[in-house]
């Protein structure tokens, strides 16, 4: 009974001996992490002073290289220099080409011009003295009823007339443009048991001026159904579709339907 009242006693007897041992656990962490920070501090600080010491380093040796250009640069420059002497010295050149080319052609134009202003001295020299000579050819050759003009000139007109005359009845003569145009019809029998090749038959029998039926072929439908697929070539002033049409729609026995596939001009 005295052990189990015990148990259920809510009195700390050993309070004082467990504080005593939570204080030097407490001291004992707080040497611990102590050393460490002061480390990690330290090495911060070498580490900055050594990135400051190379930043001056790096800006030193930048200040020389801006202060004295280096050999690339000195080379590059030399042969700049080099080149735009050469392109200097050939500018030179075609500039004096142009000017002993211009030199030449004045020579030339005014050499060509003396002789031909003294050539022209004496032809006007000559001028009056033939004058009179041209006078007297010319009343000789003056013919007052002008017999040979009228004579060219009939000649020219004759030969005018006859070749228009000739480009008309050529142009008469070619053929004028007719409008065609070509047909694809979809003829649709009644059903399987049509004659297919006697529908043909009897549609080919269809014979008209400006119709011209061409080559035709089966294309299935369904049901084992095919429909007769022809062309044909009509003449737009002397066939109309709807005719044909009509014309092919009358062979009830055979046909059930005709459709335009398709309808292109010539």
């Amino acid at each position: 009974m005295a052990t189990t009242a015990l148990a259920h006693e809510k009195i700390w007897t050993e309070k004082s001996t467990i504080e005593a041992a939570e204080k030097k656990y407490y001291e004992y962490l707080s040497k611990i992490n102590a050393v460490p920070s002061q480390c990690t501090l330290a090495s911060e600080i070498s580490k900055a002073r050594q990135h400051i010491k190379n930043s001056l380093e790096r800006m030193d040796g930048i200040a020389a290289l801006a202060a004295s250009p280096g050999a690339e640069l000195l080379d590059r420059l030399s042969s700049v220099e080099k080149e735009n002497e050469k392109l200097r010295s050939i500018i030179d050149g075609l500039n004096n080409l142009v000017i002993d080319l211009h030199d030449r052609v004045k020579s030339l134009e005014s050499g060509s011009s003396k002789p031909a202003a003294a050539a022209a001295a004496p032809a006007k020299s000559a001028a009056p003295a033939k004058q009179d000579d041209d006078d007297e050819e010319e009343d000789d050759d003056v013919d007052l009823f002008g017999s040979e003009d009228e004579g060219e000139d009939k000649a020219a007109a004759e030969l005018r007339e006859k070749r228009l005359a000739e480009y008309a009845a050529k142009k008469s003569k070619k053929p004028a443009l007719i409008a065609k145009s070509n047909v694809i019809l979809d003829i649709k029998p009644w059903d399987d048991e049509t004659d297919m090749k006697q529908m043909e038959q009897e549609v080919r029998k269809i014979t008209a001026d400006g119709l011209l039926l061409g080559a035709a072929k089966l294309v299935p439908l369904a049901f084992g159904i095919h429909k007769l697929q022809m062309s044909c070539v009509i003449e737009d002033d002397k066939i109309s579709v709807d005719w044909l049409q009509e014309e092919i729609e009358k062979l009830e026995d055979f046909v059930q339907s005709v459709d335009i596939a398709a309808f292109n001009k010539i």
